[in-house]
């Protein structure tokens, strides 16, 4: 049976929880049950909610490493980035094979985990610039219900989350089950019929994943074209139509982007970090790391620690 787990953390968005419970966890009349659903977090007991009221979470991480699906509910502040420990869960989960689904807000804890760079992804449309700017890497489509690539998803917000997770349903099951779901719901059956298979991986995306597998080397925007088989000007002309950014920015965010995974989960000294990430100095990588980041990679890793 499907494995379905909520990460949840305070204070956690009410509405966003209840979407995935209902659709997840329904089993209408005379049909077999697919999923188990349960909801953990990182430190259990007591968590908030935005509604006023305190949930009881038994489940701690633990939950993540057995599950078929990770949905992050919502994330509020979004501004808060997820602790060493989530960030290392979720990537562990995604690397043995996971599916990991941001709902509204959850788009951005996930792309804190680095997952989503050099992907589309969506998020609440009253948040989208703030999702471009902190993560170029990221290309945002914020006239989307939601986003599929298969192995993550996002969402706009929290009733497009309704969406996806039909939309997951269906991919899972068949549309017809994913209608007869939305029905016993009392919502709408086209709801479950969005696009039920994931987007054609666009090449940039294979680039990423080669790239990530190379930021140590000294590697060149004629190094991405040739890898894509393209000239300089194409590559260039691609980025701009996706990312509205140039090869050269879209690398070095990654390059950072990496160097925060580092910063977050190793212990490593800066000027290891920076070697590993292909920034080739400490005082290459803090003066990067400051300009996106805002910040020193040094107080960047004290403030996950004390927090």
């Amino acid at each position: 049976m499907h494995h379905v787990v909520a990460l949840v953390r305070p204070v956690q968005p009410a509405f966003a929880l209840g979407c995935a419970v209902e659709v997840f966890d329904t089993v209408p009349p005379g049909t077999p049950r697919h999923y188990t659903f349960e909801v953990a977090t990182e430190t259990p007991g007591p968590i908030p909610t935005t509604a006023g009221y305190a949930m009881s979470v038994p489940r701690d991480l633990s939950a993540v490493r057995s599950a078929d699906t990770v949905i992050i509910p919502g994330w509020t502040p979004v501004e808060t980035p997820p602790s060493p420990q989530v960030s290392r869960a979720l990537r562990q989960a995604h690397q043995r094979g996971a599916r990991l689904v941001a709902l509204c807000g959850g788009t951005f804890a996930l792309a804190r985990t680095g997952l989503l760079d050099g992907r589309s992804a969506t998020t609440h449309w009253a948040r989208a610039d703030r999702l471009r700017q902190e993560f170029p890497a990221i290309r945002v489509e914020s006239d989307t219900p939601f986003v599929d690539h298969g192995d993550v998803a996002t969402s706009a917000g929290a009733g497009a989350g309704v969406d996806l997770c039909l939309h997951l349903l269906a991919r899972d099951h068949g549309a017809a089950h994913a209608a007869l779901v939305a029905r016993y719901l009392a919502m709408t059956p086209h709801r479950a019929s969005h696009g039920t298979h994931p987007p054609p991986e666009d090449p940039l995306d294979g680039l990423a994943r080669w790239v990530d597998a190379r930021l140590g080397s000294p590697l060149s925007v004629t190094d991405l074209a040739a890898q894509l088989q393209v000239s300089p000007r194409t590559l260039a002309r691609r980025f701009t139509d996706r990312f509205a950014t140039s090869p050269g920015a879209w690398l070095l965010a990654r390059r950072v982007a990496a160097a925060r995974t580092l910063l977050a989960e190793t212990d490593l000294p800066v000027d290891a970090v920076a070697a590993r990430v292909g920034l080739t100095s400490a005082t290459n990588l803090r003066r990067r790391f400051r300009a996106q980041v805002g910040t020193t990679p040094g107080a960047y890793r004290r403030a996950l620690r004390d927090g």
